[in-house]
């Protein structure tokens, strides 16, 4: 069975509803996965916006949420998650802080890459990692990789 990454609010493609966004409360969605290979010790989730600032012509990938050290046995993260799991370390997005922050694109439609790693071991030495701080970090160590899109545009 493969590394699985879904939400019950959004499928994989579709638009993030605007409760998860800036013009909503700002709260992370729902996460759920199945399949963690054998060996795996930890998770690392990041969500990031391949699109900013504009889908048309993209300049950056904008980092909105950096998780690790998310535990083996853990399955999911719910809504509006503030209370992580004993271990698990937040890292810094770019807005610099160490909390999701949600969809807010200045202009179009774009996409928002929610990426679950299952490392083959738990990270030391890490305080608030950056994205990149991050990949470097897990060079060598992932297992498996899921991957679930969605999307969103401002409504005004």
């Amino acid at each position: 069975m493969a590394l699985k990454l879904t939400s019950r609010a959004f499928s994989d493609g579709s638009a993030i509803p605007s409760v998860y966004t800036c013009e909503g409360m700002d709260i992370s969605p729902p996460l759920q996965w199945t399949g963690a290979p054998p060996g795996t010790e930890s998770f690392v989730l990041i969500i990031d916006d391949p699109d900013a600032p504009d889908p048309r012509a993209p300049k950056m990938t904008w980092v909105h949420w950096v998780l690790c050290n998310l535990p083996a046995s853990s399955t999911g993260l719910e809504e509006a998650a503030t209370d992580l799991p004993a271990g698990a370390i937040a890292g810094l997005n770019d807005w610099k802080r160490t909390s999701y922050g949600g969809p807010c694109p200045p202009v179009g439609r774009h996409r928002y890459v929610h990426k679950l790693y299952a490392l083959d071991t738990m990270l030391a030495g890490l305080t608030h990692p950056t994205k990149a701080e991050l990949e470097r970090a897990m060079q060598g160590h992932v297992l498996a990789e899921a991957r679930l899109i969605g999307t969103y545009e401002k409504s005004g």
